[in-house]
Parts: structure tokens; C-alpha cells; sequence
């Protein structure tokens, strides 16, 4: 593929701090959305973006709007994907009128809630959904401005498709464990069994890729070059039967970035080890294995 190519691709799905200041200011401004969220202080995001976030931009609560409550003893998943009714009543609140309306993503992490944005959006039927490459870091680093001014858009008219991109059950990350190559996005520790879950391990045959590879030092992406050598020595490759979990269906949306960058779209197995792990009959693998 060549560099032109490359460039192309990743543009579809990743924007630099600097080339969205230029669409800010321009006739056809992308709907900018705040995806600050961390697991382990899950009410900080709110107070965070209203300390400051990028002119315009809005804030979406990742547990609330791009997730729904567990079902109890439903082995869904700590983060399942959000209704589809609901998911469109709050796009249209934050003004969103059309499938193909710019909107970019963006977070504190590295990208990873902004990425769960990233996927849930394309899932629902939105086609031109982009992350701030680099994240909240990325625009203050390029001396670009914050504010605390908060927009009220007028409310849209956005009508959602939904099932727009694949996903995975427990049955089939079993499967595709077996016959393909299986993803686990989550950091090594998680992977191997070795921290304090109740069930601690991974499905049998999944192999590690955690997320963090995925990014340079100043925590951009890496580029086309670096990530396809990266995952082909893992064999994820363009026509190979992939697919991706992490925790809690977050994280592994970074994964799933990061491959659509360089024109590899795979199925997410949604509700991850979460899931996969609250249900008593599913085995557990623990160590490391070549998948």
C-alpha cells in the first residue's frame, strides 16, 4: 500500500490536534465530543470537562450514554452496548441531524473511552466518526486553547441504523479462538491470571496485544508502517478471521482503531471478559499462549 494510501486511511478515522483547530474554524465544523472517563473514578469525568475542554465540544458520559445497565445474572458484560432508542435521543440532544454529520472523539487516556465513542457511533450507523490523535494531550501540547464555556446545540434529528459494524457472542470468541486468531486487548498482567478477580485469566487460545502498543511516546498512533508490522508478526492481517475482546469492551475498541487505520475492520466480542467470566461454564486459561 503506499503512503498516499496510508495517509487516506488513517485520516478516516484519526484527526491531529492541528487539522482540527483548521475544521473548527471552518464552514463545517465536526460535532466535538468529550469521552473523559476513568474506571477508577468514574464521576470525575463531568467535573473535568467543565474544568476545561476543547471550545466547543460537549460531554458524553461513557457508563450512561454509550453503554446500558448490565442485565443481572445475563452474562451481558459490564459495559453493553447502549439501546439504540436511547443512543438517539442523546446524539439528538447533542445536535447531531444526519448519519454522515462530521464528529470527532476525544479523552484523557490515550484515546481508549474516546475509542469506545469511536465504535459505538460507527456500530449505530454514523459514517464519518473520527479521534483526536493523541488525545486532550496532543491540543495542549500544540499550545491550543481550552475554555469552560459550555454549548447548548439545538437539538437534531438524527435517525440511527444500528448493527453497522460485527460483533462477537461468547460462542463465537470461543470459536474464533479455535480457528482464527483471537484478540485480548487487556495489559499482560490481566491476561496472564495474575491479579485479583474473581476469575482471572483469558479464553482459552486468545493470545495478547494490549493496546498500549498501539501508540508512539508522545501518544499518538503509531503510523501505517509500525502498525502492520506490529500485528502481522500477531497475524492479524487483511482477510485473516480476527477478532478482539478486552475487559469490558472498551479498551479493545483502541485495538479496533488502530486496525481500521490501516483498512483491517474486525468483530468485537462486546461484553469481553467481563462476560466471558461471569459465566460459570466457560473455561479459563491462565499463562501465555501463541493463540
Amino acid at each position: 500500500m503506499s503512503a498516499t494510501q496510508d495517509q487516506s486511511l488513517r485520516a478516516r478515522h484519526l484527526v491531529s490536534a492541528s487539522q482540527l483547530a483548521e475544521e473548527l474554524a471552518g464552514a463545517r465544523a465536526p460535532v466535538l465530543l468529550d469521552v473523559r472517563f476513568a474506571p477508577n473514578r468514574p464521576d470525575d469525568g463531568p467535573a473535568e470537562y467543565r474544568d476545561g475542554h476543547l471550545p466547543g465540544a460537549l460531554y458524553v458520559d461513557l457508563p450512561v450514554d454509550l453503554s446500558s445497565e448490565p442485565v443481572p445474572s445475563a452474562h451481558t458484560g459490564r459495559r453493553p452496548l447502549p439501546r439504540l432508542a436511547d443512543l438517539q435521543s442523546t446524539l439528538r440532544r447533542l445536535g447531531l441531524n444526519a448519519l454522515d454529520q462530521p464528529v470527532v472523539l476525544y479523552d484523557d487516556r490515550k484515546g481508549t473511552s474516546a475509542a469506545r465513542g469511536w465504535w459505538v457511533l460507527r456500530w449505530a450507523g454514523l459514517t464519518n466518526v473520527r479521534l483526536l490523535d493523541g488525545a486532550l494531550s496532543a491540543w495542549t501540547r500544540a499550545g491550543l486553547p481550552l475554555t469552560t464555556d459550555v454549548s447548548q446545540p439545538v437539538p437534531g434529528s438524527i435517525v440511527l441504523t444500528g448493527n453497522a459494524l460485527p460483533q462477537l457472542d461468547a460462542d463465537g470468541a470461543a470459536a474464533l479462538a479455535r480457528r482464527g486468531v483471537l484478540v485480548d486487548a487487556r495489559d499482560e498482567a490481566s491476561y496472564r491470571g495474575s491479579t485479583e478477580e474473581a476469575r482471572s485469566g483469558h479464553i482459552p487460545g486468545a493470545l495478547n496485544l494490549p493496546t498500549t502498543g498501539n501508540l508512539a511516546s508522545d501518544g499518538t498512533f503509531l503510523d501505517a508502517v509500525a502498525l502492520r508490522s506490529r500485528f502481522e508478526q500477531a497475524g492479524l492481517v487483511s482477510g485473516a478471521d480476527i477478532g478482539i475482546y478486552c475487559g469490558s469492551g472498551v479498551a479493545a475498541t483502541h485495538e479496533l482503531v488502530a486496525l481500521a487505520s490501516i483498512g483491517i475492520d474486525v468483530p468485537l466480542f462486546v461484553g469481553s471478559w467481563s462476560a466471558w467470566s461471569a459465566d460459570p461454564v466457560r473455561p479459563v486459561a491462565t499463562g501465555i499462549e501463541q493463540g
